[in-house]
């Protein structure tokens, strides 16, 4: 079928989505498809049309969609109960899991969003240190709270540290309770902690930012700088927690924070999140370690649900097996590699940045290394390359490749053709 026609049925579809629904949307992508199924490394929308998907619900279907052995789990819950609000085996086995893989986990707490995770671990931070502002990278991205909205997607580009809200509906008082900060600076970084340490009560930051590697001792030198002024270090791993490797980006790269937040892969596909840390920080999550007014309530209708944390089990248990790391960064490897040599070939100045497990192609030729710079690519030309992908049979987000262990060599070299014919198609418009 055309992937360029709808059927009566998604055409109607899609009608009563702008109905019911704000943009007719659910907020996250704008794509004029309804997807109806996926398995393994594709999916399909309502009018038949099959497409190699590199979305992967934003990340947490790393061992495929509706993989046989993590459905199987599920189903095995369901009969047995699908939420308790009260503490189950489940829950409990994931969280040994999380903390023998994770370098900085002692102690696990779970939520049911990466906005949520974000929202406690910053409040966790603050309650330890007994300090109200929280640093983060300008451009860095938290989740949906009050806090992370802050310099996620600045428009002004302030002089550091000042911070901008993102949305309408923050309070305007946050604004100072909210340091910014050049990601891959170091040395801007340290001056601004030095300048504030008395006032931060942690510092936030994606280790991987976006789609944005950490230059060589940027994180060592942020660990160093943290330490100094006994600063609890947050890394924000939703996205790159048992993506990077089976101890996360922290693992990955080498450097240990005090806490964490982890999400997407952890659950394969199903509402968990969870911040996990050093005793000393999680403690704070514990009225019979701390006093009263140290002690930090934390309550979530969902959290730790049996559904999500066997899936979470499951999909953990694949993740271990040998070989599949490997595997994963072999196939990212080729596209990201196959990408970048069809770009040079057709002579587009364009560049395909991040590591091989997650990366996209920014259409500049300058260097790209925190928000600011990353404003050089040509955001039109990506979103019209996004489009001529999705007319190929190939589904992404706006941005970035993710992959699962289901994506297959035959997925690659249909995934490289696609390219070829949508670049070819992108020289023709500019």
């Amino acid at each position: 079928m055309d992937k360029k026609t709808h059927s009566k049925r998604e055409h109607e579809l899609l009608q009563r989505a702008t109905a019911a629904l704000p943009q007719g949307t659910l907020g996250n992508l704008s794509y004029d498809r309804i997807i109806k199924k996926g398995k393994g490394s594709h999916i399909w929308d309502e009018s038949g049309n099959k497409y190699i998907d590199y979305l992967l619900g934003s990340g947490p279907m790393i061992v495929g969609h509706s993989h046989p052995e993590v459905n199987a789990a599920v189903q095995e819950q369901i009969d047995m109960g699908t939420t308790f609000f009260a503490t189950n085996e489940k829950s409990i086995l994931l969280a040994e899991e999380i903390i023998n893989a994770v370098p900085c986990a002692e102690k696990v707490r779970y939520c049911s969003t990466g906005s949520e995770a974000t929202l406690y671990a910053m409040r966790a931070a603050r309650a330890f240190r007994a300090r109200d502002k929280i640093l983060k990278f300008e451009g860095g991205f938290h989740g949906m709270n009050d806090y992370a909205l802050m310099s996620m997607a600045p428009k002004r580009l302030y002089d550091f540290p000042r911070s901008e809200p993102d949305s309408p509906g923050i309070p305007q008082s946050l604004q100072s309770e909210v340091l910014i900060a050049p990601f891959n600076d170091i040395d801007v970084t340290a001056e601004i902690i030095k300048r504030h340490h008395d006032e931060i009560g942690g510092v936030i930051v994606e280790p991987f930012q976006r789609l944005i590697p950490p230059k060589p001792g940027f994180l060592e030198g942020l660990r160093t700088v943290t330490e100094e002024y006994e600063i609890p270090l947050i890394f924000d791993e939703i996205v790159t927690g048992f993506r990077f490797s089976y101890g996360g980006a922290q693992e990955y790269y080498g450097v240990t924070p005090d806490i964490c937040t982890l999400g997407k892969a952890v659950a394969g596909g199903f509402p968990l999140t969870a911040v996990a840390g050093k005793t000393e920080l999680m403690d704070h999550f514990d009225s019979n370690k701390v006093s009263p007014d140290s002690y930090l309530t934390q309550i979530g209708t969902l959290s730790g649900n049996p559904i999500a944390a066997v899936a979470g089990l499951t999909t953990l248990r694949i993740l271990k097996r040998e070989g599949t790391y490997k595997q994963l960064f072999t196939t990212g490897q080729k596209v990201m590699t196959g990408l970048q040599n069809i770009l040079d070939a057709a002579e587009i100045p364009a560049q395909v940045i991040g590591e091989p497990v997650l990366f996209d192609v920014f259409f500049t030729n300058k260097p790209v290394s925190d928000y600011r710079t990353s404003l050089h690519g040509d955001t039109d030309m990506l979103n019209t390359f996004n489009g001529l992908l999705l007319k190929e049979g190939v589904f992404k987000g706006t941005t970035k490749y993710y992959f699962s262990s289901e994506h297959s060599s035959q997925d690659v070299d249909d995934t490289l053709k696609a390219f070829e014919r949508a670049i070819a198609a992108l020289n023709g418009l500019y």
